[in-house]
């Protein structure tokens, strides 16, 4: 963050930025005319995900429905998350990162996907973009035979989601297969009918209670995020309630 005194502070990065409250979201009326998604009705479904949590905070009550009509799911981690508090003292590295990839286990098990696949390319976090040619050909091979492959937004404004979005296309369109992407910090800094967000190109997965229920609760399992690590200020969670509150609404979209 910087700026001069007396000014408004001026962000570098619009995720360290203050968000858009959810009741502005909640209040747009531009919800009703998306589409709703029509999903595959049988086979394999690939989401790839730059850490764990991004697929479930994006798409969870999608993939509960997915699991529950009987399709098989692939959950690509890109990296294990283990740079989500770099400064802190209370939880390394190391230590997180397994500790993610057991968040993740739990959350699919909310889910009704237990035994989803999950392949951990473990690229180093924040560097996916360094590594986006060997993400591409790693998503190729998890391709093979897959029905959709659901991705994050190339335009999400954060450089790993942008970077595995991109290697998502690259492989899906070498494979032939139905790309979709989903955003996650979107919500945080565009805003209702934001011109940079390309609503033109956007559906959506209404969620029955039962679906809704299943996000909530694998989100909870996400304790890493969503609570502090420890008493420092580099032990902040990551997703406070008032970003949660983006990733629990009633639907969820997908642009492509």
């Amino acid at each position: 963050m910087s700026g001069r005194p007396g000014t408004a502070p001026v962000y570098a990065d619009p995720i360290q930025a203050p968000g858009t409250d959810e009741w502005e979201w909640q209040a747009w009326d531009g919800w009703d005319r998306l589409p709703d998604l029509r999903l595959p009705a049988a086979g394999r479904v690939v989401v790839a995900a730059a850490h764990p949590d991004d697929e479930v905070l994006g798409l969870g009550g999608t993939l509960a429905r997915l699991a529950a009509a009987g399709l098989r799911v692939t959950v690509v981690s890109v990296t294990d998350g283990e740079g989500s508090h770099p400064g802190s003292t209370a939880v390394g590295p190391a230590r997180l990162a397994a500790l993610r990839a057991e968040e993740l286990r739990a959350a699919l098990a909310e889910l009704g996907a237990p035994d989803a696949e999950v392949r951990r390319l473990r690229v180093p976090d924040t560097q996916v973009a360094r590594h986006q040619q060997d993400v591409a050909a790693a998503l190729r091979e998890s391709f093979a035979g897959a029905a959709l492959c659901l991705a994050p937004w190339t335009g999400d404004v954060h450089a790993d989601h942008e970077a595995v979005g991109r290697a998502a296309l690259v492989a899906a369109a070498q494979e032939h297969v139905r790309c979709l992407m989903y955003p996650v910090w979107t919500w945080h800094w565009a805003r209702p009918g934001d011109p940079r967000v390309p609503w033109e190109a956007a559906s959506a997965v209404r969620l029955d209670p039962a679906e809704l229920a299943r996000k909530r609760a694998a989100v909870g399992r996400f304790v890493t995020q969503i609570r502090p690590l420890g008493p420092g200020p580099a032990d902040r969670a990551v997703l406070p309630p008032d970003e949660l509150a983006h990733h629990l609404r009633p639907f969820e979209v997908v642009f492509g």
